[in-house]
């Protein structure tokens, strides 16, 4: 089967692929896989609405940004449809180290932009990675779901990057290098705590 050429983008953007120990992982954590999924498009939203509001002068980034929040909250109502009609009662789950340590690296000024928009290229771009990556294993419902988030989390991983070369004053490839070897450390490193965008989970 051919590999949709918007996915195999983004398996050379990033630095890694999913390490089949966090696909165990989450097979073995369905409900935690579900709930952090949705914590995930909840906070996509919330990422594109902060967007938003803080640069009102910026015409592109205002269009890409509205469309982006509409798609998470309804994937978000999506996922919890699925919860919902398998029982998995929705909570509050401690925040993985993912997104924190990438934006731990996130210089200010006029340069604070640049990379919140590279950044959330990465994180879309590992989203649809790992649908991609999981569909295979599930069960036909849920698989049949990830694949149809693959064509939107590819659209928002080329949004982010785009705008992000649009508003850079520089090529931003040095930025790109520099956060894909941090993500890239992220998903291959241990990890404490299985969440959606964890890296490999610790022996016990």
């Amino acid at each position: 089967m051919s590999i949709d050429p918007v996915l195999q983008e983004i398996h050379t953007f990033l630095g890694c692929e999913t390490p089949d120990a966090w696909i165990q992982e989450a097979l073995r954590h369905p409900a935690v896989l579900l709930i952090d999924h949705a914590n995930c498009e909840k906070k996509a939203a919330n990422t594109a609405m902060s967007l938003l509001y803080k640069h009102l002068d910026r015409d592109d980034l205002l269009k890409k940004m509205s469309q982006l929040a509409r798609e998470e909250l309804l994937h978000f109502e999506q996922v919890i449809a699925i919860m919902k009609a398998r029982k998995i009662q929705y909570k509050n789950l401690t925040p993985s180290r993912y997104a924190a340590a990438l934006r731990q690296e996130v210089r200010q000024g006029q340069e604070e932009l640049i990379d919140v928009l590279i950044i959330g290229a990465f994180i879309e771009a590992r989203s649809c990675e790992r649908f991609a990556k999981l569909a295979p294993y599930l069960d036909e419902e849920l698989a049949k779901f990830y694949r149809s988030l693959l064509r939107s989390e590819g659209r928002h991983y080329q949004d982010y990057l785009a705008l992000a070369e649009l508003y850079s004053k520089q090529p931003i490839n040095d930025r790109v290098d520099h956060f894909r070897v941090i993500e890239r450390h992220l998903i291959e490193s241990e990890d404490s705590e299985f969440r959606f965008h964890s890296g490999v989970p610790a022996v016990a």
